[in-house]
């Protein structure tokens, strides 16, 4: 199996451009002027760090590899197993997954077959394959130690399998296979409260990583929609405060107003059974389905609500429009939108606003973009509706024109 796989797995090396000064004195700004040197440095050099990647269509030349090793970079150099060495292209990256692909003009390459990381179950023997410490082609073995791994403040989206194969730096970006030579995940991170692996590694499953990819190749950046809702582990406690009759699946806590979720019926107090036909047995379940849910996504959701099985349809949409009634009386008169930036939500827009109405006399205008509520930030509709939902008084950071002031209310 690692005789067909290895060659698959690549060396990542990336290197940046920093400016230095000749000497540590010239840092200093006040010894720069006291002798009068110019401010900028006086010369350059490269940063380098290593990694690895995988080799996923070797028609097109397509490497998934992590974003934290390319973040920066202004080189990209790919070494193939064999020696063989390219400059690579970087297509795209998606940091909250921690992906990014990798493209290089290069023939007779090796791909890896992805395999299903649904079919994994802790206890399967894995392989981890990479470049630690910028060794060439080391293999580790172990198996899954768990499933579903996720609030470990790594990235945005976190679904993690975690592995006892050794993962150490340089294995970033590498594969873990299943005993078929298949991809089930690309490694990422580890556990390393002394520095050195201690058996605990984690890899983003495959599923996730071939949305991600495709997204990416597609169109260069990956267009996420929002299907607005919070979910929560179905629990006993939880059961009861909601008088459910269900004990497999998620509770829905909370639906932001005017969102996919809203504008499809979904209700707090639902439990969130399946979504396109995917289990959702654990919220990491469906932190991943967050992660691959696409603007102009149909999703199938299946719900329970007191004894009945429903089944919803979500369409999801770039934007939210929502009467700002629903989130707030002082928001009374006003239709809000999310603003973005390269594809990320940065606040909610005031597209319009009723002249006279609660928001318009409190100071609302039209064009106005909320930033914060209370000093935490609200870069879309849900946060608005989390940070100022049943608050009496407010202080509301917005940006009008090119000003920025506050409302207090």
């Amino acid at each position: 199996m690692l005789e067909r796989t290895t060659a698959g797995v690549v060396n990542v090396a990336t290197f940046a451009r920093v400016r230095t000064y000749h000497s540590p004195l010239m840092r200093d700004p006040f010894f720069r002027r006291f002798f009068r040197y110019p401010a900028e440095p006086q010369e350059r050099r490269r940063a380098q760090s290593a990694g690895s990647g995988v080799v996923v269509d070797a028609r097109a030349g397509y490497i998934v590899t992590n974003h934290h090793l390319v973040d920066g970079a202004h080189e990209i150099h790919v070494t193939l197993s064999d020696g063989r060495g390219y400059p690579a292209t970087l297509v795209g990256v998606d940091a909250p997954v921690d992906l990014a692909v990798l493209r290089i003009g290069a023939d007779h390459l090796t791909e890896l077959a992805f395999a299903d990381s649904q079919e994994l179950r802790v206890g399967d023997f894995v392989v981890a394959i990479g470049n630690p410490f910028g060794l060439q082609q080391t293999v580790t073995s172990g198996i899954v130690s768990a499933l579903g791994r996720s609030g470990l403040g790594i990235e945005g989206y976190e679904n993690y399998i975690q592995t006892d194969a050794s993962i150490n730096p340089g294995n970033s970006g590498g594969a873990l296979v299943d005993l078929n030579g298949r991809l089930v995940g690309i490694n990422t991170a580890i556990v390393a409260p002394s520095g050195g692996n201690v058996g605990i590694g984690f890899a983003i499953p495959s599923d996730l990583v071939a949305a991600i990819m495709g997204e990416l190749i597609e169109h260069g950046v990956v267009q996420r929609g929002r299907i607005g809702m919070t979910v929560a582990a179905l629990n006993p406690k939880l059961a009861d405060l909601h008088g459910l009759a269900a004990t497999a699946g998620l509770v829905v806590t909370e639906v932001v107003p005017g969102s996919a979720a809203d504008t499809a019926g979904i209700q707090p107090g639902d439990i969130l059974a399946r979504v396109d036909g995917r289990a959702m047995d654990r919220p990491a379940d469906y932190g991943q389905q967050e992660a691959i849910t696409m603007v102009g996504d149909e999703l199938e959701v299946e719900i329970v609500r007191g004894r009945r099985e429903m089944r919803l349809a979500v369409s999801i949409e770039r934007n939210w429009s929502v009467a700002g009634a629903r989130i707030h009386e002082r928001l009374d008169g006003t239709v809000l939108t999310d603003t973005f930036l390269e594809d990320v939500p940065v606040g909610v827009y005031v597209s319009s606003i009723d002249r006279d109405s609660p928001a318009w006399q409190t100071g609302f205008r039209a064009g106005d973009t909320i930033l914060a509520v209370n000093n935490v930030t609200t870069r879309h509709i849900g946060e608005l509706a989390r940070s100022i939902g049943g608050v009496q008084r407010a202080v509301v950071r917005l940006r009008r024109a090119d000003r920025f002031g506050d409302l207090r209310f």
